[in-house]
């Protein structure tokens, strides 16, 4: 799935919100690493890609109408049997219909659960005076409560991915402390750079986000990933 038919198919359908799947091809094709993630419409198609996959697999419900898969109770984690998975397809489909039962559902993504790592957060959105910045944090209670981010304006250089990761509060963390190895810093520079010229290759790109990518000592990967069109804000 190419960058141009992703988000033909979106334009097409009058849609802001990329599904997982879409958002994760972008990202792909934009040179970000991604967890490998296949659409499953199905739950004999959602056993089957788990196997191909390998144990433990996550399903996460794809809909152009459902920003947060959460709350609609369309997210299973860590289910490392086929029996588990066909029961997560089902249950998640159940979910959905139940609380959100006017929403376009295309099935279920089935992605490999990353190993454990460092967390941090990649963003982007659009200031109405500056255009396209580029925001990066140290996951969880670093973003949701302390606020320990950085900000760049596009188009980015490589000092400046640089010193967006260095001038975190948390950047001790991204060194390694307590015992913890140093993760992959400049994979991390290497993320940042590429949303930045995702960003200028595609204008239409109003939001983007990355939360969690999981650093590790060899590299780095985004788990989850959400990409918002310009237009109408989806709810």
């Amino acid at each position: 799935m190419s960058q141009t038919s992703v988000l033909d198919a979106a334009r097409s359908e009058k849609r802001t919100l990329l599904t997982e799947v879409e958002s994760k091809a972008l990202l792909r094709e934009a040179g970000v690493p991604v967890v490998d993630t296949r659409l499953a419409r199905t739950r004999e198609e959602a056993a089957a890609l788990a196997k191909q996959t390998g144990y433990p697999v996550a399903l996460k419900i794809v809909s152009p109408d459902i920003a947060h898969k959460s709350d609609v109770g369309g997210v299973k984690l860590n289910l490392r049997t086929e029996k588990q998975v066909a029961k997560a397809f089902d249950d998640i489909m159940k979910a959905v219909q139940s609380r959100q039962p006017n929403a376009r559902v295309q099935g279920v993504a089935v992605q490999t659960m990353a190993r454990p790592g460092v967390e941090v957060i990649v963003g982007l959105s659009k200031d109405a005076q500056f255009g396209p910045v580029v925001m990066f944090g140290l996951g969880g209670i670093f973003v949701e409560v302390l606020k320990d981010v950085s900000f760049r304006i596009v188009p980015l250089l490589r000092r400046d991915a640089r010193e967006m990761v260095r001038e975190i509060k948390g950047f001790p963390v991204l060194q390694g402390v307590r015992g913890q190895e140093a993760v992959d810093i400049a994979a991390l520079e290497d993320i940042l750079l590429k949303v930045s010229e995702l960003a200028e290759r595609h204008p239409e790109v109003r939001e983007l986000d990355l939360n969690p990518v999981i650093a590790y000592k060899d590299g780095a990967v985004a788990v989850d990933a959400r990409v918002v069109l310009e237009g109408e804000t989806p709810s």
